[in-house]
């Protein structure tokens, strides 16, 4: 598992920033730039609660906003500690059960592997609003399928 978020997580950072780059080119770019903050404040208040920071549960879901010149440094930011926290795991690690609040006071649980695909799905899930919003305003997305970053080319000129 330990190997497969690792990658995981880098598709998902090569993904959202070709994804950011055609963010770039919008006339509006306001719905993107909020579905993108999203991103990042999701990555930032999970990585608090897995690091059991004090304030993890004070963070927004959804705030701040970012300017859009600051979305790649906080893109960065927010995605870089994932990788060197997988690194360190064991494989054992990852049916560590995570304890936090939801609405009401409730307490609620889930494994750090669920934590880190729910992580990756949902930025899946949010990329795919943003594509369509791009082609919304008439430009084409960039292909980002995950086979594209696998397969390979064969030349069959002889």
């Amino acid at each position: 598992m330990k190997n497969y978020f690792i990658d995981f997580f880098y598709f998902n950072d090569s993904a959202n920033k070709k994804l950011l780059n055609k963010i770039m080119a919008l006339p509006d770019k306001t719905p993107c730039i909020r579905l993108f903050s999203h991103l990042i404040n999701c990555q930032y208040k999970w990585m608090a609660r897995i690091t059991e920071h004090p304030e993890a549960e004070s963070m927004s879901w959804w705030e701040p906003v970012y300017f859009l010149e600051d979305l790649s440094g906080e893109w960065e930011k927010s995605f870089s500690p994932f990788p060197k926290y997988l690194s360190a795991l064991n494989e054992s690690d990852f049916s560590k059960k995570l304890v936090f609040p939801r609405p009401g006071n409730d307490l609620w649980t889930a494994t750090l592997e669920d934590v880190m695909l729910q992580l990756n799905y949902h930025s899946i899930h949010h990329r795919a609003q943003m594509q369509l919003l791009i082609r919304q305003q008439g430009l084409t997305p960039d292909p980002i399928d995950y086979i594209l970053t696998k397969y390979k080319r064969i030349d069959i000129s002889i």
